[in-house]
């Protein structure tokens, strides 16, 4: 793991067969926490100042650019500001962005959509004072951040509904999430569209991310040159960092490190 702290000045010997090869390689990137700082209340959560021109400019420079989150893809596609060339992919794979910019879900997964309703609804009837439940139309989290006391009730909140329903439960930071069982994560994202790629990064900060760097891990084992980004903070799971072949600051550590793979580097 190479820890890069601060902005970095030199792209990390794990990222350089990235730029020296950009056409056939793919670079993917997570939204809160390294595009967008984590904020108390999700739905106020922005990208930093210039990602959108930075993601487009590496969407055109490489073989794939892609935002692989558990937002919904619309919130994506609203927040990034539809960047062109740059694939977006919402809800742990559970939906994207189309060519025409229409959100495309699989039947399967929006054979959910009422038992996901009926779950948010129930736990907006429930939730304690200060639980933050936040519908994303085939999901749902719940948050309690700033009330570290109400991780037990959320917990169990969704210990039930996962009996009841059927839906899995994804955890993350001071957060759980109710999901479709389908056989999808950011992990099956990157194994499906990495392929036919050189090379892979993975920026990422949180639990959910470590599924796409184990496929970059699989990936690895078959020739691909890989490279694990954690972008850390004070919060980040101890996993996240230990999974990672270059660990930076926050998002502003992250965007640095985006623009030194552009060639030249972009300045913001």
């Amino acid at each position: 793991m190479s820890p890069v702290r601060g902005a970095a000045r030199a792209l990390p010997a794990a990222l350089v067969p990235l730029r020296a090869r950009p056409a056939a390689a793919a670079i993917f990137c997570d939204f809160d926490g390294t595009l967008a700082p984590i904020v108390p209340d999700p739905a106020e959560a922005r990208p930093l100042p210039g990602s959108h021109r930075l993601l487009e400019a590496l969407a055109a420079s490489y073989g794939l650019m892609a935002v692989v989150s558990g937002r919904p893809a619309a919130f994506l596609s609203e927040m990034l500001g539809d960047p062109a060339g740059v694939r977006l992919v919402g809800l742990y794979g559970m939906e994207e962005v189309g060519e025409d910019g229409r959100v495309v879900v699989p039947e399967e997964v929006a054979a959910w959509r009422p038992v996901v309703a009926a779950v948010t609804e129930r736990a907006s009837a429930a939730a304690p004072p200060g639980m933050g439940v936040e519908p994303k139309g085939l999901a749902m989290t719940l948050h309690w951040r700033g009330h570290p006391e109400l991780a037990e009730w959320a917990e169990a909140f969704a210990a039930d509904e996962r009996r009841r329903t059927g839906l899995a439960a994804q955890p993350g930071r001071m957060a759980v999430e109710l999901r479709p069982p389908v056989a999808t994560d950011k992990g099956t994202v990157v194994a499906r569209l990495a392929r036919g790629h050189a090379a892979a990064a993975f920026f990422g900060d949180d639990l959910g991310d470590l599924a796409a760097f184990e496929a970059l891990t699989a990936l690895a084992a078959e020739g691909m040159v890989v490279a694990r980004v954690a972008v850390a903070d004070e919060e980040t799971p101890p996993s996240v960092a230990a999974a990672a072949d270059v660990v930076v600051e926050g998002p502003a550590g992250a965007l640095r490190l985006l623009e030194l793979l552009l060639d030249p580097p972009s300045t913001r």
